[in-house]
């Protein structure tokens, strides 16, 4: 049985199958059909295997290297003589010979835009050479609208192919929208990253750099070091490139804010820091534990106290890095917190924790949210625990964990 009869009579099985499965490790001799198993297994674990391939390119969107990519993989599934891929009416790739008959082609899929269903068509050819005398175009569909087409040109009975070019292009549209799945959540990570970057409190700029302008005459090399150190720290909180960074990129930026408050409030904020070397390299979300500190030094320090006292811990769990950011602030009722965490206490209130918690949980699973332990005059803690290893998770912050951990050394005081 070849890869188009299995198509033609299993194909929603086979590909619903293929999604769940991801990439398959088919051993070759399955692929190559000389294994074990009756035919209809050894085809089974053939198309399994092509459906494996060809999604990764397809999870980019309908792009020309993606479609060149797809087409290449899922041609052999049929058996015929061409395949292609468009967007709208406009061709982005093609495998196979026929490309003579493109313009007919693309006449149907035109049909196919305006009218959302698939249209077959035979094809006249004078060349006795040309193997196509038929085609078929099906609609890739993304949230009800028509992307473009899949295209398959062959010789021969059409309509098992029919069919599976059906299936095969509802398959595609499942990549195409599980690709704008992840392009949506991409822009929400982006939105809450800015909402972060504008939390940063228009009062904590201020303060800074009347703080810096107050020792330019009684301390100036104070004065320069502090206004390094306020460069640094924006640049980083508005840095344009990276979902994650390291956690150690992530400590040198809350380093970095830590020395501006102090140069205001001086001995009144005391910071201790306990951070096994080996999870500085970890990569977790950016921005992700600036804002928990921000909130501890805004607690920590509340009017008529004469000493705030903040720790911050990261340990090696095995699997994970546990951090810990507590102080011995206000802290606050925990049916507040509650409000909070779900967003019932006003857009503006908690946003950091409510933002830290989300991407979190979105990132990792919601095993992985922020764990919160307060209570009015009790100060807080909260926990976090981030793998050390997740697919798909990578930071791409320039600097090395090794220049961190150096300046880290300076914070523990």
């Amino acid at each position: 049985m070849n890869g188009l009869a299995l198509l033609a009579t299993a194909g929603p099985l086979l590909f619903a199958a293929g999604l769940a499965v991801g990439r398959l490790p088919a051993r070759r001799s399955a692929r190559d059909g000389t294994g074990p198993g009756t035919p209809v297994e050894r085809a089974t674990f053939r198309t399994l295997h092509t459906a494996s391939l060809a999604a990764p390119p397809l999870r980019a969107g309908l792009t020309a290297d993606a479609a060149r990519k797809a087409v290449r993989r899922l041609r052999p599934l049929f058996g015929t003589a061409a395949l292609a891929l468009t967007a709208e009416d406009r061709p982005l790739a093609w495998d196979g010979p026929g490309r003579h008959h493109e313009d007919t082609a693309l006449d149907r899929v035109r049909q196919v835009l305006d009218t959302g269903r698939t249209q077959t068509f035979a094809v006249g050819c004078q060349d006795p050479r040309c193997p196509v005398r038929w085609g078929a175009a099906a609609p890739l569909t993304v949230d009800g609208r028509v992307l473009g087409a899949l295209l398959v040109l062959g010789a021969g009975e059409p309509a098992p192919a029919v069919r599976a070019t059906e299936e095969v292009a509802r398959w595609v549209s499942v990549q195409l929208e599980l690709a704008d799945l992840d392009r949506t959540r991409t822009g929400l990570i982006e939105a809450e990253i800015r909402a972060l970057r504008a939390q940063i409190s228009p009062h904590f700029v201020y303060n800074s750099l009347a703080a810096i302008a107050s020792f330019v005459r009684t301390d100036p090399e104070r004065a320069r070091e502090l206004l390094l150190e306020f460069a640094d720290f924006t640049r980083y909180s508005f840095r344009r490139h990276g979902e994650f960074t390291t956690l150690a990129e992530e400590l040198r930026a809350i380093e970095q804010f830590l020395e501006l408050v102090r140069a205001r409030f001086g001995q009144r904020l005391e910071v201790t820091l306990q951070i096994a070397p080996e999870v500085l390299p970890v990569a977790v979300p950016f921005l992700c534990l600036q804002p928990l500190v921000e909130n501890a030094v805004k607690h920590g320090l509340r009017e008529g106290v004469e000493r705030g006292r903040i720790s911050i811990t990261a340990r090696d769990e095995g699997a994970s890095a546990r951090i810990v950011i507590e102080d011995d602030g206000a802290g606050m009722e925990p049916d507040r917190l509650r409000r909070i965490l779900c967003g019932e206490d006003g857009p503006t209130a908690g946003i950091g924790l409510r933002n830290v918690d989300e991407r979190l949980r979105q990132v990792y699973g919601d095993d992985h949210g922020l764990v919160i332990e307060t209570g009015v005059g009790a100060g807080t803690k909260v926990t976090l625990r981030v793998p050390k290893y997740r697919a798909g998770v990578h930071s791409e912050a320039p600097r090395t964990a090794a220049r961190s951990a150096d300046g880290l050394r300076r914070l523990d005081r």
